[in-house]
């Protein structure tokens, strides 16, 4: 009998999309390129029918894509070690069930359990990727698990055809306009410079489209319906539902409806620049190998703006009018205490250093892809603990 054969993915959705996102990318690979039975137990199923629409939200337990979908509910309490799968993965800390935990302890052997953390690219990371934590009363053992940048941590997450997938839609032109065509996009829409636009609420998207509209360039926003609601209402002048559509100056703003996963990856191949905002999609714009500003989840004391520099670093410190951009975009470039917000004068800044942005994203995606994938370094690693502990 193979190891593993089984594997359950705990995720408790914190923001909105992300977390259930990368549970949902990773759940599918697993079970598609690795032929594991995979459970996911995720606990706000509302959340996750937006990025996957053939998730019913009344279903206790599903099976979607071969995925076995799992309701996590205050009631799951009670388990049997008959119950508990071979990998066991919280993510981001989450609290899996006590009564599961114990029935993992009651396993002979004993799962591989792993705690999959969220993306960041500071460099303690390498320092704690795989450690060990032992549980304070049970007799098991939990190992951190760290995607990252580099190849002392987990890598990303990455589909094994995706890279095929991409150059074969951005090498079509026919697929790319039939494709934003179905959304509305008109000829001179896809001729102009595309822009997707997904981020949280407070990002100075007025300020941005004010900066667009008196540019020499022409743009095309496409946003997702539900994103920057208010910003993307006040410039329509109308609900901002999907299908609106409004030109302003150099500027014209499409709303688009919230796409699954598989188009929202076509959206990122399709557009010339990404605003991405989280983790999963953060991700999904580093394996387009174009341009990308990342809005980061906001945390308490701006800890997130420590995150924000320490990925500029690694990605964009020679690129002054990115790491700029990003940092003003995330509200951490201030000024008497002002934050700045001269949009004009940054969207000059990044548009002269397009090309070497352009370049810098496609390096950065080969680099991206010599430290493997995800998926496949979480197995290896799991199956390495379990050869240790037969041997012991």
């Amino acid at each position: 009998m193979t190891f593993p054969q089984t594997l359950h993915l705990f995720c408790r959705v914190v923001d909105n999309y992300g977390d259930i996102g990368i549970c949902w990318r990773l759940a599918r690979q697993l079970q598609t390129e690795h032929d594991i039975l995979v459970t996911l137990w995720v606990d706000d199923l509302r959340s996750f029918q937006r990025i996957c629409p053939e998730v019913s939200l009344d279903a206790e337990e599903q099976k979607i894509f071969g995925v076995t979908i799992r309701h996590w509910q205050e009631q799951n309490g009670m388990f049997a070690p008959s119950d508990i799968a071979d990998i066991v993965i919280e993510f981001f800390a989450c609290d899996i069930p006590p009564g599961y935990i114990a029935a993992m302890a009651e396993c002979d052997p004993q799962p591989v359990w792993l705690n999959l953390e969220g993306l960041t690219a500071e460099e303690w990371v390498e320092g704690c990727h795989t450690l060990p934590s032992s549980h304070p009363r049970l007799p098991l053992t939990k190992h951190f698990f760290f995607p990252g940048f580099t190849g002392k941590t987990g890598g990303l997450l990455r589909e094994s055809a995706l890279e095929a997938q991409r150059e074969d839609f951005q090498s079509n032109p026919t697929k790319m306009t039939e494709f934003l065509a179905q959304f509305g996009v008109t000829p001179t829409e896809m001729a102009s410079t595309k822009v997707s636009l997904f981020c949280y609420p407070h990002a100075p998207v007025v300020a941005l489209f004010d900066a667009w509209q008196n540019s020499e360039v022409a743009l095309t926003c496409l946003v997702p319906e539900g994103v920057a609601s208010d910003s993307i209402h006040a410039f329509l002048g109308t609900e901002a539902k999907a299908g609106a559509a409004r030109m302003r100056g150099a500027l014209t703003v499409r709303v688009l409806p919230f796409v699954a996963q598989p188009d929202y990856d076509k959206l990122l191949w399709a557009c010339d620049l990404n605003f991405v905002r989280g983790e999963d999609s953060w991700v999904r714009a580093q394996w387009t190998g174009k341009p990308f500003i990342w809005h980061i989840y906001p945390q308490d004391e701006n800890l997130h703006h420590k995150k924000l520099r320490a990925f500029l670093t690694r990605y964009s410190a020679d690129i002054d009018s990115l790491s700029t951009a990003s940092l003003c975009w995330n509200g951490a470039l201030t000024a008497n205490g002002e934050e700045q917000n001269d949009w004009s004068a940054l969207w000059t800044g990044l548009l002269a250093e397009m090309p070497k942005i352009t370049q810098r994203s496609a390096d950065w995606q080969q680099q991206m892809l010599a430290n493997g994938d995800l998926a496949s370094n979480l197995l290896q690693f799991a199956v390495s603990l379990r050869s240790v502990a037969a041997k012991n």
